[in-house]
């Protein structure tokens, strides 16, 4: 699982998740990528049950990028506790998603290949996501809004 080796601090504020993605929104590395249409927390297991998804089809063929990190920490109190007695622990990692964030790049592998298993890691995230192509993203971002 993603997580950091150090933080600053142990605890975090919870934070906004308005607008659209301003950075990571464009693909670096890979020649096809998995964007957010929707702002969301998304756990470290579900990133990795989302790699796994794609690695295992393409089958060590081709390289996969991860484009977000959870570097947020999540806090809960214990069930059937009574408010107060200050902010509870830690419980697990999550990235902060943007709508037009690019989470997953993939590259090495034909277009049909990739496609899918960008699909099978779409399923195994609670976001709505499109599959975008190098070109596509470059050639359609001035024109969509």
């Amino acid at each position: 699982m993603l997580m950091p080796k150090r933080v600053k601090r142990r605890k975090q504020f919870r934070g906004s998740m308005a607008g659209k993605a301003t950075r990571g929104n464009t693909i670096s590395n890979g020649e096809f990528g998995l964007v957010s249409l929707e702002p969301a927390w998304i756990k470290s297991n579900q990133i990795e049950a989302a790699r796994i998804a794609m690695t295992r089809y393409i089958k060590r063929g081709g390289k996969v990028w991860i484009k977000i990190f959870p570097d947020k920490p999540v806090t809960t109190k214990p069930a059937e506790t009574r408010m107060g007695s200050g902010k509870g622990s830690l419980e697990y990692w999550v990235a902060v998603v943007k709508p037009g964030r690019v989470m997953f790049e993939i590259a090495g592998v034909p277009e049909e290949t990739a496609r899918e298993a960008l699909r099978l890691a779409m399923h195994k995230l609670p976001v709505k996501c499109k599959i975008v192509s190098r070109a596509e993203l470059e050639g359609g971002a001035g024109s969509e809004n």
